[in-house]
C-alpha cells in the first residue's frame, strides 16, 4: 500500500490510507492486534469514514474482505474506483 501511495503522490494526488490513520490511534488506545476492543473500535470504522470523504478509491492487491467492503462503500457514495495508478486523472495546477 505504501508503494502505491508513493506512486499516487508522485502523480500529483494526496494519498491517504486507512491504515496510516488508524494504526497510530489503535496503538495510542492500547492495542496493536486484530480482535482487541480498541482495534475493532477504530480500524474499519476509521476507514469507512475516510471513504465517505475521499474523491476516489484505488483498489490494489489480492483478495481482502475489508478492501472489498471499502470499494462497495465507495460505490455507494458515488466515488470512482481505480485499479491502477495509471488510471488516475491528471491533477489540475
Amino acid at each position: 500500500m505504501n508503494r502505491a501511495a508513493l506512486a499516487v503522490f508522485r502523480a500529483g494526488h494526496l494519498p491517504v490510507t486507512g491504515e496510516a490513520l488508524a494504526l497510530p490511534l489503535i496503538e495510542q488506545a492500547g492495542s496493536a492486534h486484530l480482535g482487541h476492543a480498541a482495534f475493532d473500535e477504530l480500524f474499519h470504522p476509521l476507514s469507512r469514514r475516510l471513504v465517505a470523504r475521499c474523491d476516489g478509491v484505488l483498489r490494489i492487491g489480492r483478495g481482502s474482505t475489508g478492501a472489498d467492503e471499502m470499494v462497495a462503500l465507495a460505490r455507494a457514495h458515488g466515488k470512482t474506483i481505480f485499479t491502477d495508478v495509471a488510471e488516475l486523472p491528471p491533477v489540475a495546477t
